[in-house]
C-alpha cells in the first residue's frame, strides 16, 4: 500500500513525530487515514513496538492524538503507536450517517455479514489484517511485540482482536470497553444491523463470550473504568460481564480497577494513560 503524510497533519512532540498518513485500503475499500506517532528511537533504532489504540463511537483518528496525551509516555519508552479511523469514508450509504451510534463514526470492529454494510464495514479484517500489513511494510517496526488498546468501542474492539488472535498481541488495555456488546442497547443495535438478527453470530463480537472460550498464551488485560461513568450506570459496558467470563478461564489475566469519580470521558483517558503505557511496555519492550 501507498502511504503518503497529510499535509499540516503532522509535527514533533516529545522528541518524536505525530503524522498523519492516508492508504488505499482494499479491505475496506476507500481511502483510508491513520495516525503514526514515531518517537526518537525510530531515527536511530530498528525494529522498535507497536500499540495499536482503537477509538470509540464518533471519533476518528484525531481524538486519541489531540486528546489523551498518550506521546509523552510513547516517547519514554521508544513505542511506535498506530491509531486508525472508527470506520470507513467517503460513502453514502442508506442510513450510514442518520446516528452516532451506527454507520459513519461506529464501525464496531466487525465485518459485516448484512446488506448494504457487508462491503465496506470490515474494520476486523483491516485492523487485525490490513493495518498491521500496511504499519510493517512503511515503517520500522517490530510486529511481533504489538500491543493493542482502546476506549468505549475501541475498547470492545481490542479486546475481540486480542482474545480472537492469540499471541499476536503479547498484551490487551482497555479504557471503558463495551465488555459485553450482545446484551447492551449501544451492541444489539449495531450488531443487528450489521451481523443480522442470528445472535449466535454476534458471539465472535462478544468479549464477554470470546474470553470464555479464549485458548491460548496467557493474555495480560488491564481495564480501567470509571465509577461515575453515565454509559456505567445505562449497561452499556457491563465490564463485571467480562470480569466474570474471565475468571473462568485461567489463560486471561485481568486487572480490572475501578475508579471513583471519573466519567467516560478524555480527561478519565489522561488521567490513566501513564500505567496503560508501564503496563504495556512491560510486554512488548
Amino acid at each position: 500500500a501507498v502511504v503518503s503524510t497529510q499535509s499540516g497533519h503532522y509535527g514533533r512532540g516529545y522528541g518524536g513525530l505525530q503524522c498523519v498518513y492516508e492508504h488505499e485500503s482494499s479491505i475496506l475499500k476507500c481511502t483510508m487515514k491513520f495516525g503514526v506517532y514515531l518517537p526518537p528511537q525510530h531515527e536511530k533504532k530498528k525494529n522498535l513496538p507497536i500499540v495499536y489504540y482503537l477509538s470509540g463511537l464518533t471519533c476518528t483518528e484525531q481524538n486519541y492524538i489531540m486528546k489523551s496525551g498518550f506521546q509523552r509516555y510513547a516517547a519514554k519508552h521508544g513505542i511506535v503507536v498506530v491509531n486508525p479511523d472508527t470506520s470507513p469514508r467517503g460513502f453514502d450509504l442508506a442510513g450510514e450517517h442518520e446516528s452516532y451510534d451506527f454507520g459513519s463514526g461506529a464501525g464496531f470492529y466487525v465485518n459485516a455479514t448484512e446488506e448494504p454494510w457487508k462491503t465496506n464495514y470490515r474494520m476486523y479484517s483491516y485492523v487485525t489484517g490490513e493495518m498491521p500489513t500496511v504499519v510493517q511494510s512503511n515503517f520500522n517496526v517490530n510486529v511481533g511485540r504489538s500491543a493493542i488498546s482502546g476506549h468505549s468501542m475501541g475498547g470492545h474492539g481490542a479486546l475481540i482482536a486480542a482474545l480472537r488472535n492469540p499471541g499476536k498481541y503479547k498484551c490487551c488495555s482497555v479504557f471503558a470497553p463495551i465488555s459485553n456488546p450482545s446484551e447492551c442497547p449501544w451492541g444489539t443495535k449495531a450488531f443487528s444491523g450489521y451481523l443480522g438478527d442470528n445472535k449466535s453470530a454476534w458471539k465472535q463480537y462478544d468479549a464477554t463470550f470470546t474470553a470464555k472460550e479464549y485458548d491460548g498464551p496467557k493474555l495480560e488485560i488491564l481495564l480501567d473504568q470509571g465509577e461515575d461513568d453515565p454509559y456505567l450506570n445505562d449497561k452499556q459496558l457491563l465490564p463485571e460481564n467480562f470480569a466474570n467470563a474471565c475468571s473462568g478461564n485461567k489463560l486471561i489475566n485481568l486487572n480490572f480497577r475501578m475508579h471513583p469519580g471519573y466519567d467516560h470521558g478524555y480527561f478519565f483517558i489522561m488521567s490513566f494513560m501513564e500505567d496503560h503505557f508501564n503496563f504495556m511496555a512491560k510486554h512488548i519492550c
